[in-house]
């Protein structure tokens, strides 16, 4: 295939003919492809896959990760032990494409790798890597592991996916109307377009941005010297990057600057929308901030036989289909664990990465009513945890643990291991409920819930991320009342959280499902349904057109 003056294999349609090329640090296409490590891979690879169906004129950047996020195995205990397998892809084609970049005054050699749209059903994705033996072997590390541990590696990464990947858009010729950083990583890309452009307004108008991070703190920010010594700034002076991004003491932030230099940004659910607003209210110069809520890839993820007997209005067909899903997932923890589940007792899931506010082991904060939970016979309870804390976050990889040491006194307590796409479609198949209770406001959107729904698990959730634009608390899902949190400590808010979470599954999720399973069934019916018409990808790959590229 021939990369020069590239444009994407298929005709665009007509809507969507404007060329975007769309940077991401992780993109979660398919199994296979182990590039990814949470949500924002999530959503990116949903929305490759929605901008394929939509034949939309959009190219994927992103980075080709050596030993992906890291492979989940256990210790001789069962605890979390973290290994580095080399991936090795077969399906990916070599564009034949390499060129210099400087990092660390340095010149590194970058090789480009394409995801070929018809192989996962995507929208083309071109893939960057150092590890060339025309490097030095550090330099070779840069694309080792996604989010590396160690900072410098850490910003010649943020440096390759922003200069590399505008630098690759200049190789291919593909020249786009728009460059979308999706989250601040490639933000050093704006330094190369004002080298190429000559001046900030003609970056201004050719970038947009959008912010998956609901507080100040969890922004990236480096040390300004730091990265002026890693080349970050593609030979622009100190002086000039301060004038031109407007930061005076000696914190670089990522998020700040593409704020600063995007015409237009978005949040990823409108109450993220309403918090960033808040949260960049006073800071001056950055563009305005929309809403796009994020979604799911429905043709990716649905099971398609419970939408079909949902249509047919057939409930006996979806009733087996349920059970026969659960029972497959339920091979999957006995396993893993030993432990043999029943597909007909009620099943809580809770898997997603972890991270403190997320708060997985809520549930087991109050140990009288956690032991009174899993040892009713009269509403029987199974309970699976899975998830990947960041390798280095010391205290959600001790919460991961401590769920695995307390999962050893039940046979109906299991904490399973290598939580990627595959898992996660089975834990959503297996899940009655869906368990989701992040911190309100911490979750800027918190998308598995929605993949959940398009397996016939009903979500319960605190009322945070896309949560309030779906949840129709007994109607579609179950969702813990918001209290007047921003007055409250974080050991209150916790507490209430916990009280409501026991109150509502006590007395209205159980009973339901166990005495008045026509309605527990309607309830996941009614949330298959909306879910599909709000939160399917297609909507916000569209939206992204309508809103952000205008």
């Amino acid at each position: 295939m021939n990369f020069s003056n590239y444009n994407v294999p298929y005709t665009p349609d007509e809507r969507y003919s404007k060329k975007i090329a769309y940077f991401s640090m992780e993109f979660a296409v398919h199994q296979p492809l182990k590039i990814y490590s949470g949500g924002l891979g999530y959503l990116s690879g949903s929305h490759l896959r929605s901008a394929y169906e939509l034949r939309q004129n959009l190219i994927g950047v992103g980075i080709l990760w050596k030993y992906g996020y890291y492979d989940q195995a256990r210790n001789q205990d069962q605890t979390l032990q973290v290994t580095w397998m080399e991936k090795i892809y077969s399906f990916l084609e070599d564009t034949g494409i390499k060129f210099q970049i400087t990092i660390h005054d340095h010149p590194v050699w970058v090789k480009v790798w394409y995801l070929n749209p018809e192989t996962f059903k995507s929208a083309p994705l071109f893939l960057l890597s150092t590890d060339l033996p025309e490097n030095d072997y550090v330099s070779q590390t840069i694309t080792h592991r996604l989010y590396d541990a160690n900072v410098a590696t850490k910003v010649a990464q943020f440096i390759l996916l922003g200069v590399g990947g505008a630098k690759l858009i200049d190789e291919i010729g593909f020249n786009p109307a728009l460059y979308h950083l999706n989250e601040a990583h490639g933000v050093s890309a704006v330094f190369y377009l004002y080298k190429k452009f000559g001046n900030a307004a003609d970056v201004k108008k050719r970038l947009v941005f959008t912010t998956h991070t609901p507080e100040e703190a969890g922004n990236e920010k480096h040390d300004i010297h730091l990265c002026e010594k890693m080349s970050y700034f593609c030979g622009v002076g100190l002086d000039d990057v301060r004038k031109l991004t407007g930061i005076q003491d000696d914190k670089f932030n990522h998020s700040l600057v593409a704020l600063r230099f995007a015409h237009l940004a978005n949040g990823v659910s409108q109450l993220h929308g309403e918090v960033s607003r808040a949260m960049w209210g006073k800071t001056e110069n950055i563009c305005p901030i929309i809403a796009i809520t994020n979604a799911q890839n429905w043709s990716y993820w649905a099971d398609k036989q419970l939408y079909k007997a949902s249509a047919d209005g057939n409930d006996t067909w979806w009733d087996d289909r349920k059970k026969y899903l659960k029972k497959r997932a339920f091979d999957i923890v006995a396993d893993q664990t030993g432990k043999m589940y029943d597909p007909n007792v009620f099943t809580i899931v809770w898997a997603r990465r972890f991270a403190g506010y997320k708060r997985a082991e809520l549930i087991t904060r109050d140990m009288v009513r956690f032991e009174k939970l899993l040892s009713d016979t009269k509403y029987p309870v199974q309970i699976i945890w899975a998830g990947k804390p960041y390798p280095m976050d010391y205290p959600a990889i001790n919460e991961f643990n401590n769920l695995v040491h307390l999962s050893r006194k039940y046979r109906n307590v299991s904490v399973l291991i290598g939580y990627e796409l595959t898992l996660s479609k089975r834990l959503k198949q297996a899940a009655d409920v869906w368990l989701n209770n992040p911190r309100v406001p911490r979750e800027a959107s918190g998308t598995s819930g929605m993949t959940a729904a398009m397996n016939g698990a009903i979500n319960f959730s605190t009322d945070d991320g896309w949560i309030p634009e779906f949840i129709n608390h007994g109607n579609n899902g179950f969702v813990v009342p918001k209290a007047d949190y921003a007055n409250m400590h974080v050991q209150e808010q916790d507490q209430y959280d916990l009280n409501k979470l026991y109150e509502i599954l006590l007395n209205e999720i159980l009973p339901l499902y166990y005495d008045h399973y026509d309605t527990w069934r309607q309830i996941a019916k009614n949330g298959m349904r909306d879910v599909r018409f709000r939160f399917e990808s297609s909507r916000m790959a569209a939206e992204y057109y309508d809103l952000l590229y205008k």
